[in-house]
């Protein structure tokens, strides 16, 4: 087994991990933030943080929607292949790319499906 990978040993490898709940966190937090001052709600950043407050059942597993299930495994297709199919620099330059775009439109799934559960006030 040569070619299977460990978790990382150092903490650089932890810290990209991190990095990328925390990111998937910043973006999910900014469109909820940005919806509530569209909304015209007084304090958008209390909303914000307190919009997953009642999750709604889950239908899929621990996903809302089949949109969430298939986005998140499309995504992890997508990046096996580019990892298994590229190497050296094209590679990394690819993952830096892919990866942020597939996390922020995993947030912005997941934030559609919060917003949809919402009862709407007038």
């Amino acid at each position: 087994m040569t070619l299977a990978r460990a978790y990382p040993t150092d903490a650089s490898g932890w810290w990209f991990y991190l990095g990328t709940l925390a990111f998937y966190a910043v973006v999910r937090w900014f469109l909820a933030w940005r919806q509530a001052r569209r909304d015209g709600d007084q304090h958008a950043v209390r909303a914000a943080f307190a919009e997953e407050d009642d999750p709604a059942p889950s239908m899929t597993g621990g996903f809302r929607s089949y949109r969430q299930f298939f986005g998140f495994v499309g995504s992890a297709v997508v990046v096996v292949a580019v990892a298994g199919l590229t190497a050296g620099r094209l590679r990394l330059a690819l993952l830096w790319t892919v990866v942020p775009v597939l996390i922020a439109a995993l947030a912005y799934l997941d934030f559609r499906q919060a917003r949809n559960a919402r009862p709407r006030t007038p």
